[in-house]
């Protein structure tokens, strides 16, 4: 009935949160328990098969989101649930994310709602600017946008999986194309806890990845949102040097303020020109068969 995939790099917490995981299943039929020992030089995999997951390996560390797609075409099960093997996610609200999964959704997203406790400032300020460009390329309010506990229809993912992060940044992407495919999505309020070990993720690094791709999934998916951002920012530029100009009545602030009009009407045009053919590319995209 499902498969959970589970991410390992150097976890010492992996046997617990496999344990907590086979607990929350073990009443509700069939399942399988995947973890991915992505390249880990310590014992990590070991600990997990005498937990009673399976493994899989990767020789070496190629990424969170490599891993979990690894997981996902090894799966065996419709339903695939994901979470991190550090002990953060609890997995003993797998059950009521199936609930969720038998009223029609597609994907079912844990929304930490504790999360910023967890968050230095700086991280907290990133995380939310982030959510707030997610939710206007999306058109839908997203309680948390990278969340690694889901649970979802492999049948949905598989025509999109080589679209899809390789990195941390796998959660975000799925989120924003499920969204552009008009996918049932839903949100459960989780507890998020303190990890087991050392983060893996990097801020600055991390960070910046996070908005290629984030550009990336854009233009493939729905490229005028883009473009109205870069709109609105230059409207805001002209905006402002035509205030300059009341005051500074010069020659070359005119000029700005005529370049950043100009900006406008480009991004605009730009990212009317785009519409068609992103929906025409979406077409080609659904008609790809998928990954088996």
């Amino acid at each position: 009935m499902i498969s959970v995939v589970i991410p390992a790099f150097k976890e010492r917490a992996i046997a617990e949160v496999v344990a907590s995981v086979e607990q929350a299943l073990e009443p509700l039929g069939s399942y399988e328990i995947l973890v991915v020992d992505d390249g880990s030089d310590d014992d990590t995999g070991e600990r997990a098969a005498a937990a009673g997951a399976t493994v899989l390996r990767h020789p070496t560390n190629i990424g969170y989101g490599n891993a979990l797609k690894t997981g996902i075409r090894a799966a065996r099960y419709p339903l695939i649930a994901i979470l991190d093997g550090d002990a953060t996610y609890p997995a003993e609200r797998l059950p009521d994310f199936l609930a969720e999964i038998d009223r029609g959704f597609d994907l079912v997203v844990g929304a930490r709602a504790d999360l910023g406790s967890h968050d230095s400032l700086f991280k907290g300020m990133a995380r939310w600017i982030f959510n707030r460009v997610a939710e206007f390329v999306a058109g839908h309010r997203i309680a948390d946008v990278n969340s690694g506990m889901r649970l979802f229809r492999r049948a949905k993912i598989m025509p999109f999986l080589g679209d899809l992060s390789g990195s941390f940044s796998f959660t975000t992407s799925q989120t924003l194309i499920f969204f552009s495919q008009g996918c049932f999505v839903n949100y459960l309020p989780i507890e998020y806890r303190k990890r087991s070990g050392e983060s893996k993720v990097r801020l600055g690094r991390d960070t910046l990845r996070a908005a290629q791709i984030l550009v990336q999934t854009i233009l493939l998916y729905n490229p005028i949102k883009l473009f109205l951002i870069a709109a609105i920012l230059h409207a805001c530029g002209a905006v402002a040097s035509f205030g300059l100009y009341l005051l500074w009545p010069r020659w070359e602030v005119f000029a700005t303020v005529l370049t950043f009009v100009l900006l406008t009407s480009l991004s605009l045009f730009f990212g009317f020109l785009t519409y068609p053919v992103s929906q025409r590319a979406r077409d080609v995209r659904n008609l790809r068969p998928p990954e088996p």
